[in-house]
């Protein structure tokens, strides 16, 4: 275990400055990022919204990141990656003090939906500067290293979360804010600058994606994970509800699957010396989670809950990066923001698929349907997956190692 730690704090060492300012600034980003679970209780404590109501402003925050998306991998094409990720970040500063300032339900309605607009713009043009500068091969070790720099901060974000909270829930949004204008603030100062992006051909179009099979099998596949992904934040504080256990042992669980994310990146190394990769890597990551999801659906006490998490936040350390890596080789590097967009426009559908699926899934047979449904699911990926292998051949395209951020 020495030497796989070992191994892999070396690969992270070797990865290039963009990836680990844009790695910092993410983490201080995410430091702050606890505001969105209490958009609802604010809504209820605030303005006196009604469930049925705060349903209809999250649905319509979801069905905003859409565009966002989408808007991000445009302009990370068109303008560039650096420049798009701090106007995305601001955009998110500014709706975050318009909602904390709100003072009709009317106002925090607009306030919502301009969040939504801008709340995804700066994703597209992060994951294409991790993929811009680092060769096939250590694209899992970047994606590993933002996602154990953002868990990190996940588990501090708990404590600030709970400080903050005591005190105003609308602090919540202040301090959300502000941790996207020192995020963008190290962007704009830290990250180099590359040349302008490749302009745009008479082929433009047809390089947006959606007439990409390869693309869009993709994102069927990625839009069936996110729904499961995020039955975590909606269907398992029901879960615990319905288990006769405190809401409040989420925060718990969720920082043990922090803890585990970060922990667990040695074990991306299954042997010495090798990493399981691509398609390969999936079909395991969607296995391990479909197991720590099916005991979800079982487990009766906190420490059965604990286990699980762990089972199904080691199959997220397997998972993690690759899909992007894939779609960063079936795309034409011009358009490699708006493939990522495209791709991402999964977790947009699912934030309005999970709640509904997921509330119909707990009504109908308690967790035990729920989350076995989840792992059904969760199976099911992996089997698919030498399909898509099949249909994305070949699996990888090397980049140029010495390619730079654009401006």
């Amino acid at each position: 275990m020495r030497d796989r730690i070992t191994e892999t704090l070396t690969g992270w060492r070797r990865l290039p400055r963009a990836v680990v300012v844009l790695v910092a600034a993410r983490s201080v980003n995410r430091l702050g990022a606890f505001s969105l679970p209490f958009l609802a209780p604010t809504l209820v404590e605030s303005f006196s919204a009604s469930v049925q109501t705060v349903g209809i402003i999250l649905t319509a925050f979801g069905a905003a990141t859409i565009p966002s998306r989408l808007a991000g991998g445009h302009l990370a094409d068109r303008l560039g990656r650096k420049a798009t990720v701090i106007g995305g970040l601001t955009g998110c500063a500014a709706a975050q003090l318009w909602l904390a300032t709100a003072g009709s339900l009317v106002t925090v309605v607009c306030a919502v939906i301009a969040l939504g607009l801008v709340f995804e713009l700066y994703e597209p043009p992060s994951q294409a500067i991790l993929i811009d500068v680092t060769s096939p091969a250590d694209r899992p070790a970047a994606f590993g290293l933002l996602a154990a720099g953002m868990a990190s901060a996940a588990m501090l974000a708990g404590l600030l979360a709970t400080a903050l909270g005591s005190l105003n829930l609308r602090w919540l949004f202040v301090a959300d804010a502000l941790t996207c204008l020192v995020c963008a603030a190290l962007v704009g100062a830290l990250l180099p600058v590359g040349p302008s992006v490749a302009d745009e051909s008479a082929s433009s179009g047809r390089q947006s994606g959606w007439r990409d099979v390869r693309l869009l099998a993709m994102l069927a596949a990625g839009t069936v994970f996110a729904t499961i992904y995020l039955q975590i934040m909606v269907g398992l504080p029901l879960t615990l509800t319905q288990r006769q256990m405190p809401v409040s042992d989420l925060g718990l669980l969720l920082t043990i699957s922090a803890a585990t994310v970060v922990a667990g990146q040695p074990m991306l190394r299954v042997v010495p010396g090798r990493r399981l990769t691509g398609f390969r890597a999936m079909a395991a990551g969607y296995v391990v989670l479909a197991v720590g999801l099916a005991g979800m659906g079982f487990a009766d006490t906190l420490g059965e809950f604990a286990a699980a998490t762990v089972v199904w936040s080691v199959g997220d350390v397997l998972l993690l990066g690759h899909a992007y890596g894939i779609i960063a080789s079936v795309s034409p590097e011009s358009a490699r923001g708006r493939y990522l967009a495209v791709y991402g426009v999964s977790w947009g559908l699912a934030a309005v698929a999970a709640p509904l699926l997921g509330t119909q899934l707990l009504g109908a047979g308690g967790p035990a349907l729920l989350w076995t449904t989840c792992a059904g699911a969760a199976v099911a990926l992996a089997v698919l997956q030498p399909a898509l292998q099949k249909l994305c051949a070949p699996p990888e395209r090397r980049a140029p190692v010495t390619a730079v951020v654009s401006g």
